[in-house]
């Protein structure tokens, strides 16, 4: 499996001058080269990296970057008209006509002066065990430039980096993101599944009755909406300048606790030898229709996040993850069966109407959602059982 190491460059008193200065103009050079490429490629309708070649990497060459920096700048183009591509297909940017769609297909894909660049160990050499880096620029290599991370980035990033390194810039601090493929662990046979419900007022809730509120967070992103509209309306300079020393805040909180609870979930299974089981919530933001005031809050539940991070840490530990459909879990009863809308009167409370079974609402639909991934698993895996 492939991750992402993050460190941060940590140049010396001497260095810092001259390297911000130096990547700064790295970075605008490319993506200059960049929006060259982007516009050569909409006009000749050549999207692809061998053929995008043969009309931009001269004049990407003459705006003064190595052969090496050129060609990343061109495969970096082509990826973008790909991805943009895949999104159209899979109907991210809407249906064919819908004005989200005519704007992204009207007009060549643009990148701002800051966007991350692609390094190979050509144009950016490491030096793990010195903790430095030799790093390519338009203005010569720079040299010895130190970086730090956690003992466990650095430890990951000495056994597994292979492939390229971005080099990004975020709020005045420059930062190396490495590619690592770490080997795959083998996925043990699940002894049962843990199943997870996911929410807002509870963001995850599991099916041994572990709820993760959501209260917390809930208040924080709501003062922080209260906050940013005050400094908003204010506008003043110090405003402005608070606003941006916040802006990352919130989501860094939000991953954060994302990180702790996939931690306990992943855990919890592992330990008792289950899988986990998931709803599978794609385009629930499309299909959910809610009252003005409430939609703010459905577009920052970052349940997408909270998937991953639980997916990711599951592969890791050779943790099987199924993902089900979520449908009626909520108005299921997790010991009879009975369907009936009437089952949940509350958010919180859940009363069968059939048998009488009563448990908290989200308990009782990760239980459902457990039972769901039993029996999904064992469809999936019926042939392998087979043989």
């Amino acid at each position: 499996m492939k991750l992402v190491v993050q460190v941060r460059l940590w140049p010396t008193p001497e260095q810092a001058a001259v390297l911000e200065a130096v990547l700064e103009a790295t970075l605008r050079a490319c993506n200059d080269a960049a929006n060259f490429a982007s516009v050569t490629a909409f006009t000749t309708g050549d999207r692809r990296e061998y053929a995008l070649r043969k009309h931009a990497y001269r004049e990407v060459r003459a705006r003064g970057l190595g052969a090496q920096a050129a060609q990343h700048v061109i495969k970096k183009v082509a990826d973008a008209y790909t991805t943009l591509k895949a999104n159209i297909r899979a109907g991210n940017l809407g249906s064919e006509g819908s004005a989200r769609r005519r704007r992204a297909e009207s007009k060549p894909i643009a990148f701002r002066a800051g966007a991350a660049q692609p390094f190979d160990d050509r144009c950016l050499s490491w030096q793990i065990d010195a903790g430095t880096v030799s790093i390519w620029t338009t203005a010569g290599r720079l040299k010895n430039v130190a970086f730090v991370g956690s003992p466990e980035q650095l430890r990951t990033l000495a056994l597994y980096r292979k492939g390229e390194s971005d080099l990004v810039c975020r709020d005045g601090m420059w930062f190396l993101y490495a590619t690592c493929e770490i080997p795959d662990v083998p996925v043990t046979k699940p002894n049962g599944f843990v199943g997870v419900d996911l929410g807002i007022a509870n963001i995850a809730t599991t099916s041994d009755g572990a709820r993760h509120c959501g209260k917390g967070l809930n208040a924080v992103r709501h003062r922080n909406r209260e906050l940013r509209r005050r400094l908003q309306a204010k506008a003043t300079t110090s405003a402005k300048r608070l606003l941006k020393k916040r802006r990352r805040k919130e989501a860094r909180f939000a991953a954060d606790t994302n990180h702790r609870i996939a931690k306990r979930i992943v855990t919890e299974a592992e330990r008792t030898g289950r899988g986990i089981a998931l709803e599978d919530l794609g385009g629930i933001r499309d299909r959910v229709r809610l009252r003005k005031p409430q939609r703010v809050t459905l577009h920052s539940w970052s349940f997408h996040q909270l998937g991953s991070f639980i997916a990711y840490k599951a592969a890791r530990h050779g943790v099987a993850v199924i993902h089900v459909d979520p449908a009626y879990t909520s108005q299921t009863c997790s010991a009879c069966g009975h369907v009936d809308k009437a089952n949940r009167p509350s958010q919180a409370t859940f009363s069968c109407t059939s048998c009488g079974f009563a448990e908290h609402a989200d308990v009782n639909a990760a239980r459902n959602i457990a039972s769901r991934g039993v029996a999904g698993w064992a469809v999936s895996h019926a042939a392998d059982d087979a043989a």
